[in-house]
């Protein structure tokens, strides 16, 4: 586990936090309106019995998220690192589990469009989300602002290499699934049974030519001809819930293609 402490904001954010059983929270800043409303909403919680409170005035609130330019809602905390997830354990202990949907993200660096891909994930059951450590950032009040509490209920697996780890999966019987643009069809006309990684190229250039060589299959959102695009965040959310709605209603094609 990363050793460092780091501040995160908002309501949702450090209310979460606190529910999690796995995560340290050290600090957490407020004031007397916040303090109430914590109490009131999670009255048979005790979510702040025992944590070190720090009172301050909501300048001095502001002035701790100045320079990320978000709401704080009268809450923020001091927390550490979740232990540490490893992908590979993580096969290993669901060898046997037939359905997994991951996400790997490739270059997406705008803490606020990861932060919403998170927040999706979480509320139509994806499995994990793989990124790179080098640019994921992991202490971002941005980003925890963005997921609105749910940095506390995914497994995010960072690794070094993003096409080694697809080179890997594709051998523990993962298909790797390329959203571009120029991709040969609709994502909606595909078989997803099984293990399926779902892979999201950069906000700007999206997949790189070896990651989109890496892919089994290039698939694409069709949308209105008046738009060139969707926000990656946006493009994530719809593939999620239709993977997630057929799942849930057992409306599967039967065969790969």
């Amino acid at each position: 586990m990363k050793k460092t402490s780091f501040l995160i904001a908002g309501k949702h954010p450090v209310t979460e936090a606190l529910k999690n059983p796995n995560r340290r929270v050290l600090k957490v800043f407020l004031n007397e309106d916040s303090k109430k409303t914590i109490n009131k909403e999670n009255f048979n919680d005790g979510l702040l019995k025992n944590i070190k409170l720090i009172y301050k005035s909501k300048k001095e609130l502001d002035r701790l998220c100045s320079k990320d330019q978000i709401s704080h809602q009268g809450l923020l905390a001091e927390i550490e690192h979740l232990e540490e997830k490893d992908l590979k354990n993580y096969i290993s202990k669901n060898k046997n589990k037939q359905n997994i949907t991951l996400v790997a993200l490739e270059d997406v660096t705008d803490p606020r469009n990861i932060g919403s891909i998170i927040r999706s994930a979480v509320a139509f059951d994806i499995d994990g989300i793989i990124v790179k450590e080098r640019i994921f950032p992991s202490e971002s009040k941005l980003l925890y602002k963005s997921a609105s509490g749910a940095m506390e209920y995914i497994n995010i697996f960072e690794v070094s290499n993003i096409n080694t780890t697809l080179k890997y999966l594709k051998t523990k019987n993962f298909w790797v699934c390329g959203f571009d643009n120029n991709g040969q069809k609709d994502f909606n006309n595909h078989d997803w049974t099984g293990r399926n990684v779902l892979l999201f190229g950069s906000e700007g250039y999206g997949l790189k030519y070896q990651t989109s060589k890496n892919s089994d299959f290039l698939l694409k959102i069709n949308i209105n001809q008046n738009m060139e695009s969707l926000n990656i965040s946006n493009s994530a959310s719809v593939v999620f819930h239709f993977i997630n709605y057929l799942r849930k209603n057992k409306m599967l094609i039967p065969n790969k293609s």
